[in-house]
């Protein structure tokens, strides 16, 4: 199977398999000299573990990194890091219906047709089991660019939104959904309960906000930073949709009411709104990047949906196991690693072409 890498400067390899012995990822293209231990790495590897509330999977993971290669005497020696995260709490037995027949909606069929096979234990590498490498490697990402600030949140769940009047940043780490709006929150308590029980899921929208880019980040043309940024929310497992700043509602908007006018500010220019995203040209502007994410349901559910066998036999199937009710609250701290990693590849870009 190819295409496990991502990058260009700053590249990662993520490896393993939801139910294999170990999950990992190596980091290649890491700076030397700069002060790493596992203790960098394991908080943002916490936001994303399962089992945390009733609300996400109940899967038990403590997802422990282990730091295996690249880091002597507490600081990168510029070879390849290898991070690895055991798996311990998987339950294959879950998955001999799946072995059988497809899940419409996750990736069952689609691999099957294209490599003849496949790992039916908890999907394999198609299961969002494989974000836990991608929080691993952005968390050395993070080190790169420190002088970068990333946040995202839970901006909708099941189509109920926010209100982006009640916005509280100190709310976003207060409840399991990393929602910025208290009264939503409460709200989404209900609204995940009813799916989850109904042996359904939702979907959800995130929003991922990196303030602290200097401007002249990115390139034009096949390298631009929101290119970058879109190919990597999309490469996550369950993301069907992405807006850069602005995104689809541009089009609706009008020349004048879609610019980002300037005025003289200190040291650069002041701009009076962000439709753009912080980007113009694929290149950063030094406004805020803002980067929105849409995560369909989550394609494994008890309830029976129509399907077809591997013989191509007419069937339901309804999956077993334990499953996120909506994955994209613990799609947080991934679409804020994915934001790191191609920061820190398009710094170490930026560095390498203009110095």
């Amino acid at each position: 199977m190819s295409w496990n890498s991502f990058g260009r400067v700053f590249r990662f390899t993520t490896w393993g398999e939801s139910h294999g012995l170990a999950i990992g990822a190596v980091v290649d293209g890491c700076p030397p000299g700069i002060a790493l231990s596992e203790a960098d790495i394991q908080p943002w590897l916490d936001k994303r573990r399962p089992g945390q509330s009733r609300f996400t999977t109940q899967r038990q993971e403590p997802d422990h990194v282990r730091i295996l290669s690249g880091v002597f005497e507490g600081r990168t020696t510029g070879t390849p890091i290898s991070l690895m995260i055991d798996n311990v709490d998987q339950r294959s037995k879950d998955y001999s219906e799946v072995a059988q027949a497809y899940r419409p909606g996750h990736a069952d069929y689609a691999y099957d047709a294209k490599y003849g096979l496949r790992d039916p234990r908890g999907g394999g590498r198609s299961s969002a089991r494989e974000t836990a490498s991608r929080v691993a490697a952005g968390a050395v990402a993070r080190l790169i660019i420190p002088q970068v600030q990333i946040r995202a949140w839970v901006e909708a769940i099941g189509g109920d939104p926010i209100d982006a009047q009640a916005f509280d940043d100190a709310q976003i780490d207060a409840n399991p959904f990393f929602c910025p709006d208290a009264a939503a929150a409460v709200r989404w308590e209900t609204l995940v309960d009813r799916a989850r029980k109904a042996g359904s899921s939702l979907g959800a929208v995130l929003t991922c906000e990196a303030t602290g880019v200097p401007a002249g980040w990115g390139a034009p043309l096949y390298a631009k930073l929101d290119a970058e940024l879109a190919a990597a929310a999309m490469s996550i497992n369950a993301v069907k949709g992405v807006e850069i700043g602005a995104g689809f509602a541009a089009a609706a908007n009008s020349g004048e009411g879609n610019a980002d006018p300037m005025r003289p500010g200190a040291g650069g220019p002041a701009f009076l709104s962000n439709h753009a995203g912080g980007i113009a040209g694929g290149i950063a502007t030094g406004q805020p990047i803002r980067l929105r994410v849409a995560f369909k349901p989550t394609s494994s559910i008890l309830t029976p949906v129509e399907t077809i066998s591997r013989d191509g036999e007419a069937t339901t199937i309804a999956t077993k196991g334990r499953h996120d009710p909506c994955v994209g609250i613990r799609g947080v701290p991934v679409v804020e690693a994915m934001m790191a990693l191609v920061l820190a590849d398009q710094a170490l870009l930026h560095r390498a072409q203009c110095g």
